[in-house]
């Protein structure tokens, strides 16, 4: 990768305790800290399992707060199936540094994308990586990566509340919160419950939860279809004490949208599921100011490496 990526068993996850920030910010997690407090909205996309459409939902919101005049940068904090760079019309793009920073890939107007898929000889190769391996990398995305002028970063977790949440919420303790995609069926409302626990756990807050696969409409008759059920999301998020986000029903263009690498808010915005996810990030993005992120970065000083 140019940027150790990938190296050794080595500990770069966990908090700095009580050393001294000038000694702190010299440790690669204590640098991504550092990097993060200079973006003013941090938010991570969870699901407790995979199959529910949490990096469409990630993508997105990215680009709903583009078209909202935001700068946004999306984290695939995926390693282990990296699946933003398709989504945004990156894949097989390569990754750039200059100097020790990496370099985020320009998606759209207002979305940079970094992805370990930019750093791998292609497509198919496997990422066969340990823990700490993995904390390094994340840590090198969040510290190392040239995040100037960015309002709002997007951090699309994979499945679960394994290492790479775990790595992600502890270098970005002061994120705005969470946002829990999830389905409507039972089972994976059992596994979004966790995440809301994780996320109190790691004194994240929790922004809400999105019913994903909420109702189809049958393009020859009109009738509303609930294949996965309806409802399950808002009865969780009203269990937990949570907001609820919306509901974002099953579309042709959506399902086209993600393999096209044209996300929907921007390709087919009157489409019903991206009307959805508009107005979920015009609920989470309510009181957010654009330029934010430039006037973050001038006033704060450069942390010491």
């Amino acid at each position: 990768m140019g940027c150790g990526c990938g190296g050794g068993d080595g500990g770069c996850g966990g908090g700095g305790g009580g050393l001294e920030r000038e000694r702190e910010d010299a440790q690669p997690d204590g640098r991504a800290r550092a990097a993060m407090r200079r973006i003013p909205h941090k938010i991570l996309v969870m699901s407790g399992k995979g199959g529910v459409g949490k990096t469409t939902v990630a993508v997105n919101l990215a680009y709903a707060f583009a078209a909202r005049g935001f700068q946004v940068g999306i984290v695939d904090a995926d390693l282990h199936g990296p699946d933003v760079p398709l989504m945004t019309g990156l894949q097989g793009m390569q990754g750039d540094a200059e100097g020790d920073a990496l370099q985020p890939l320009q998606a759209a107007p207002g979305v940079r994308v970094l992805s370990v898929s930019g750093y791998l000889p292609s497509a198919d190769a496997p990422v066969i990586w340990r823990g700490p391996a993995k904390a390094q990398v994340l840590a090198q995305f969040l510290g190392q990566a040239d995040w100037t002028g960015t309002d709002v970063l997007v951090v699309d977790c994979p499945p679960g509340t394994g290492d790479e949440p775990l790595s992600v919420a502890q270098m970005i303790p002061d994120a705005d919160g969470v946002v829990i995609v999830t389905s409507p069926q039972g089972v994976s409302l059992l596994d979004s419950r966790k995440c809301v626990g994780f996320a109190l756990q790691m004194g994240q807050m929790v922004l809400g939860i999105v019913e994903n696969f909420s109702g189809f409409a049958c393009p020859g008759c009109a009738r509303r279809i609930d294949l996965f059920k309806r409802g399950g999301g808002e009865q969780a998020a009203e269990q937990l004490g949570v907001p609820f986000l919306g509901r974002i029903p099953i579309t042709e263009a959506m399902v086209e949208a993600g393999d096209s690498g044209k996300p929907l808010v921007a390709s087919e915005p009157e489409d019903p599921a991206a009307q959805a996810l508009v107005a979920i990030a015009a609920a989470i993005a309510s009181g957010w100011v654009p330029g934010e992120g430039a006037v973050r970065a001038a006033a704060t000083p450069s942390d010491p490496a």
